[in-house]
């Protein structure tokens, strides 16, 4: 990735970030040296250019993924921590081969880093859980580029309520640097081919067409990314859009209410848990999803266990599971409800608390409910309705045709008559219906 890439290309990271990213390329870009020394002395430690490949604790790989992901380690990394994600597609490939390692961990302190690289390592995650069981877990930060490849994992944990995670979302800068060069007597011309080659040049104001077609690139990088956390997370990509991919970072039991991990669970804790479900004849147990089916065994076949036993036998399994049945509860009744009409809030209550309706049942339940008080009081209405009063047509008067050839005084006497026998007729209808002109 050069200089250009990294000050124009979409980034699917914070964008306190991004600007940080910035600020340092910037300045080799405008040929400012970079005081290794003075970062050393900030930071309080040495610079290291080196990602470890993997470690095994008690039989789990642990593969560490820190700072700015890249798919290649850059000038940012020696600066940030930062990560390649070609070298940890390949830790995960070494530990997938290694029979010394029966679980792998992605132990994620990151805020993103590039959109490029990031499909193909998430898509390495999911390929790899099919053989063997890949957890992540985020301590600090797993924020975006870093979320969207750790929640390819069969679980996702968060080590404290402090842990920031989410800001799904993609975003891109464009750079005028075209006052600076003037600045410096500098005056680029750019020549190109086809339309859109160079619709968003650096050597100038940003135009709408070239606004446009930035926007436009990153929607579809953004579909991209909610597509995949839905398929990752195994819900909707209406869900997602709409409880997790509005660019903002939760933190904590915010982050489990969300959907977004499965629970606060220690490094330990978790570790625990892989060699708890690798005792158990090979279940895998993942939150929210079905366990991995296994082959009966003589240290499984015909046995039970109480809670208790459970808890005493296997505790990081037990606390896994008592954390994620009180997430899976509270999501339960949110979900309930958010299906409220105002005048069903009894209804609401009992479907709450009876332990087993979900959203979907209190949508149904609620609408039928709505529906039927509809009708009862549309049936009131049209009962205390008063009924029509009956009305009688008035009579036709059909005209008189023998009035033809009268004279004036006969006419006269007919009108006169035709009045007497239809009361309320006026003479001058009287006298049109005899015939009268």
């Amino acid at each position: 990735m050069n200089i250009f890439d990294v000050l124009t290309a979409p980034w699917a990271i914070e964008p306190s970030k991004l600007i940080e990213l910035h600020a340092i390329y910037g300045a080799h870009a405008r040929g400012e040296a970079i005081d290794i020394e003075a970062v050393e002395k900030r930071l309080g430690r040495p610079l290291a250019n080196e990602q470890k490949y993997y470690d095994i604790t008690d039989g789990v790989a642990v593969i560490q993924i820190d700072g700015v992901i890249a798919k290649k380690m850059n000038m940012f990394s020696q600066i940030s921590g930062g990560a390649s994600s070609q070298m940890a597609m390949r830790a995960m490939d070494g530990a997938l081969r290694d029979e010394a390692v029966h679980s792998i961990l992605l132990s994620y302190d990151s805020p993103g880093g590039t959109v490029d690289g990031t499909e193909l390592f998430a898509n390495a995650v999911k390929a790899t859980r099919k053989t063997k069981p890949v957890v992540s877990l985020g301590a600090g930060t797993m924020a975006s580029a870093a979320y969207w490849s750790g929640s390819a994992a069969q679980a996702v944990y968060i080590v404290d309520g402090t842990t920031a995670v989410g800001s799904i979302g993609v975003v891109a800068a464009h750079k005028d640097i075209s006052a600076a060069e003037a600045a410096r007597g500098i005056k680029t011309t750019e020549i190109s081919a086809g339309k859109f080659k160079r619709i968003a040049s650096q050597y100038g104001a940003l135009s709408d067409e070239g606004r446009q077609s930035i926007q436009d690139q990153l929607d579809y990088m953004y579909s991209l990314f909610v597509g995949a956390v839905a398929d990752h997370r195994g819900v909707s990509t209406d869900k997602v859009l709409v409880d997790m991919a509005d660019g903002r970072i939760f933190t904590g039991q915010q982050a489990v209410d969300a959907g977004l991990v499965d629970g606060i669970m220690t490094f330990d804790a978790v570790i625990a848990k892989l060699n708890d479900d690798r005792k158990q004849a090979g279940r895998i147990f993942v939150p929210g999803r079905a366990p991995a089916a296994s082959t009966p065994s003589s240290t499984t076949k015909g046995t039970t266990m109480t809670a208790d036993e459970i808890k005493a036998a296997h505790p990081a399994t037990a606390q896994a599971l008592i954390a994620e049945g009180a997430s899976a509860e509270r999501a339960r009744i949110q979900g309930v409800e958010s299906q409220l009409i105002a005048g069903h809030e009894a209804l609401i209550t009992a479907l709450k608390f009876d332990g087993t309706s979900t959203a979907g049942d209190a949508a149904v339940a609620v609408l039928a409910a709505e529906r039927k008080s509809r009708d009862a009081h549309a049936m009131a209405t049209a009962n205390e309705a008063p009924r029509p009063v009956a009305q009688t047509p008035a009579a036709v008067v059909a005209p008189v045709a023998e009035g033809e050839g009268l004279s004036r005084e006969e006419l006269d006497k007919k009108a006169k008559a035709h009045m007497a026998a239809h009361p309320g007729l006026t003479y001058v209808a009287a006298y049109k219906a005899v015939g009268g002109k």
